[in-house]
């Protein structure tokens, strides 16, 4: 018989989400319960988790997350931070010592803002800057990596069940207006703790269950642009390309869902609104080699709502539900019932039809 692990399950790994329309704080336990619901949809290489609105008291400061292999490359990689941030407070993440939970890397935290004679100098925007700061680091710092640049945010993710997770990074005493999960079943890549989801770069986040067959075609057009894909998974780029697409390329949420799962060429043939049809043409012929395909179902975070996202066939499972100010999203019926067991109706959105939700203006 096949241990766990040696048994390759394609369909695995776990999302979930919820996020309060009217930005009220909701503790990291109740995410964390949702995903312990769905355990066999992971093999304990990988969980994650990320929380917006969780520093409100540093919220106007970038967050940032970081792995050190040890404390030589920790104190190399805190004197550039130092060259090129305002460091305003910084600590170790707190955590629970747990039996499941080995070989835990060094975690520490920054609050920072990029040094106000440097970014002059750079004359470039607060988060191009400090996006080129955490690919450098992440690029040529061996040993260190930071996996969370937000503004009022932050991620937590490790190698281990979510459930494990949640209790090592003590997520019971956070509290987010909004909060995502992952649940891993590495297939193609190695089970670390950098390659856990959510990945992020400054206030976007991604958790997918899947497997990206464009990666070598999406990784090659995203590193022209500057970005770097070097943490062994293929989830990894599609954080890149929301990056490109939403903030350097202004698109709208929806342009990005018609970019990454684009309607079929016949579909677009068939279209009688003739502008909606160029629009498509021109997004379909522009950013070609952003078209991800394989089977997916992602969710987008970012400050002040998210985005679910399934490939253009629905190939991975994905369910929504909502109650009161509060959306559900999961992979599963009984992830929804655990985060809140009086839904009504919940539903399935189709292949390649996002699903948006957002916080009230002013409300986070």
């Amino acid at each position: 018989m096949k241990k766990e692990g040696e048994i390759r399950i394609p369909a695995g790994c776990a999302i979930a989400a919820m996020i309060s329309k009217n930005g009220e704080l909701m503790s990291g336990k109740k995410i964390v319960d949702a995903m312990a619901t769905m355990h066999d949809r992971s093999n304990g290489l990988g969980g994650g988790f990320s929380g917006y609105g969780i520093y409100p008291e540093y919220k106007d400061y970038y967050a940032l997350h970081v792995f050190y292999n040890d404390n030589n490359i920790k104190t190399k990689t805190e004197a550039y931070l130092n060259e090129v941030f305002d460091i305003v407070d910084y600590s170790r993440i707190p955590t629970k010592k747990i039996k499941a939970i080995k070989d835990e890397p060094l975690i520490w935290r920054y609050f920072v803002k990029p040094n106000a004679n440097k970014l002059r100098e750079s004359q470039l925007t607060e988060d191009e800057y400090t996006m080129r700061v955490v690919t450098k680091i992440n690029d040529t710092f061996d040993g260190g990596y930071v996996f969370s640049s937000g503004k009022n945010m932050g991620v937590f993710k490790a190698v281990g069940y979510p459930e494990e997770v949640g209790e090592f990074y003590r997520l019971d005493e956070y509290k987010g207006y909004m909060w995502t999960a992952h649940g891993r079943y590495p297939t193609n890549t190695p089970g670390w703790w950098g390659g856990a989801h959510p990945f992020a770069l400054l206030d976007y986040t991604i958790v997918h269950n899947g497997e990206i067959s464009s990666y070598d075609a999406n990784r090659r057009f995203i590193e022209m642009f500057g970005y770097k894909c070097s943490l062994k998974t293929d989830t990894e780029v599609i954080t890149y390309i929301a990056d490109f697409l939403l903030r350097r390329e202004g698109l709208s949420l929806n342009e990005f869902a018609t970019v990454v799962a684009a309607p079929f060429w016949e579909q677009i043939d068939e279209m009688t609104d003739l502008d909606e049809k160029k629009k498509i043409t021109f997004l379909r012929n522009n950013y070609a080699s952003l078209l991800i395909t394989g089977p997916f179902s992602i969710i987008l975070g970012f400050k002040g709502g998210l985005m679910a996202l399934n490939d253009r066939l629905k190939l991975r499972n994905l369910v929504v539900s909502e109650k009161d100010d509060v959306v559900y999203l999961a992979s599963e019926e009984c992830a929804l019932r655990s985060m809140r067991s009086d839904l009504d109706e919940i539903w399935a959105p189709k292949g390649g039809e996002p699903v948006i939700i957002k916080v009230k203006e002013g409300m986070y």
